[in-house]
């Protein structure tokens, strides 16, 4: 080479050294990959072969690309797409697994899941006896000492509202439309000591606890301290643990190879079994969250236990009784304030009833006060609206309850407070039942081990036929 070439060469090699440099670059990645290659290639078919690509990848020569040489070459392609898919099949059907896979599922280490759930102290309780007013002695303060069902939940110097019985003006003679206030002085093992703040004049004492009838509502309200408090009765709240099971739910899909080969009259291929025994197994494990028992049994025949998911309609911290005789605007009402009421959930619930349930709600002449608004379309289903002064209710017909015997009932449950726990997430494998000599046909298990939980009770309400 003489000089003036090695001059034009050098010059050259300058002004493309970023080019040369990504060559090279991609010279040594092919080079990696074929050595991490090597002995990796497969033959699956007579015809066809898979050899590694210059970058990692994977080709198929001298043949067709199969199902089967698909599920080789790349284990997960098919399989994500079942599992993406799984959100798509019948949603309408399956609420309650639908709603939990799109609120995204919380992986649990063992197949026993542990939580803890936070309760409120109760507001309300009853009179456990009649209280005959009684007039204090001489220089005695107007204190009465009162027994109800729950004397632990009043604390000294909480207020007390009682329900239905009337309170007095400054005079202590006349009756007012004001409900007699009480407050609590003091609580023990005998009942609780109150004072009333509205109360009537007994013996020419102001001031005094009329009579209460047995049974009669006591509602706790907020505490009244002095100017010179500085302190008051302690409030602690401590979570109770709850457990539920993780259940292992599986199906599997066949089809011979000859079955596969066979001219059809309708295109029914293995993506269509898939899809088929999805929807069977997601109606199961609608059931089994529903209505599922939490219990571990022993199998003798194949030497292991097996454990079974508790379903949330046991897990539902109320429930509210009904005739459908008398099922009504009022009745609305009142499902809508027990729902809503005393649990601090959200103001938007769901509720999912059987035919017959949903069929009286249908029959309803709905008011300003209780109206039924248009469809909406959450978590892919799609509901009918229900709004009141209490929050609005997200109407659902689940056949699962006319399934399980339960047309008139229905259950009302907050999404902020349904959780799924996941040990093994929704997967699709196949099985190579021709290379292990059992049968000639292609195989795809699908699993999945989970539970459902409730992580507070109260917010959620089952509704059943008195």
């Amino acid at each position: 080479m003489n000089l003036k070439n090695m001059k034009n060469t050098i010059r050259w090699v300058r002004r493309n050294r970023k080019l040369i440099m990504y060559l090279t670059v991609i010279g040594l990645v092919a080079i990696l990959a074929s050595c991490l290659e090597t002995g990796q290639t497969a033959l699956l078919a007579a015809a066809a072969t898979i050899i590694p690509g210059r970058a990692g990848g994977k080709h198929v020569v001298d043949g067709p690309l199969t199902t089967d040489l698909t599920r080789e070459a790349s284990p997960s392609l098919l399989l994500n797409e079942i599992d993406q898919q799984i959100t798509k099949i019948r949603p309408m059907s399956t609420p309650i697994d639908q709603i939990s896979r799109f609120a995204g599922a919380k992986h649990a280490g063992s197949m026993i899941v542990d939580y803890y759930n936070v309760d409120t102290k109760p507001t309300m309780t009853t009179l456990a006896q009649d209280y005959d007013e009684v007039a204090p002695e001489a220089g005695a303060a107007p204190k009465a000492r009162i027994k109800t069902h729950n004397n632990d939940i009043f604390d000294e110097s909480d207020t007390i509202l009682v329900q239905g019985v009337s309170g007095y003006a400054p005079d202590g003679v006349t009756e007012t439309a004001d409900e007699l206030v009480l407050y609590v002085t003091a609580r023990d093992d005998d009942g609780v000591v109150v004072m009333a703040i509205n109360g009537k004049t007994l013996g020419g004492v102001q001031g005094c606890v009329p009579s209460i009838p047995e049974d009669t509502t006591l509602i706790r309200m907020g505490r009244a301290a002095s100017e010179l408090d500085v302190q008051s009765p302690q409030f602690e709240a401590l979570p109770q643990k709850a457990q539920n099971y993780c259940q292992i739910f599986k199906m599997q899909v066949e089809q011979s190879t000859l079955q596969k080969l066979a001219n059809k009259e309708v295109n029914w291929t293995m993506t269509d079994q898939e899809e088929a025994a999805i929807y069977d197994m997601r109606l199961g494990m609608e059931k089994s969250f529903l209505f599922g028992v939490k219990n571990r049994l022993w199998n003798p025949d194949k030497k292991e236990n097996i454990l079974f998911t508790g379903g949330i309609w046991h897990q539902a911290g109320k429930t509210f009784p009904y005739s459908p005789d008398s099922f009504n605007g009022d009745t609305v009402v009142d499902i809508m304030r027990e729902a809503f009421t005393g649990n601090a959930g959200s103001k938007r619930k769901i509720l999912l009833g059987g035919s017959r349930l949903i069929g009286l709600f249908s029959r309803l002449d709905y008011t300003r006060v209780i109206s039924a608004g248009e469809s909406v379309s959450k978590w892919g289903i799609d509901f009918t609206e229900l709004r009141s002064k209490f929050g609005t209710l997200y109407l659902l017909l689940s056949e699962i309850f006319d399934e399980c015997g339960m047309p008139d009932n229905g259950l009302v449950i907050d999404p902020e407070y349904i959780q799924k726990y996941s040990h093994i997430p929704f997967s699709a494998e196949s099985l190579n039942l021709k290379a292990s000599g059992m049968r000639n046909t292609d195989a795809l298990v699908m699993s999945e081990a989970s539970c459902l939980v409730l992580r507070y009770p109260k917010a959620h309400m089952r509704i059943v036929v008195r």
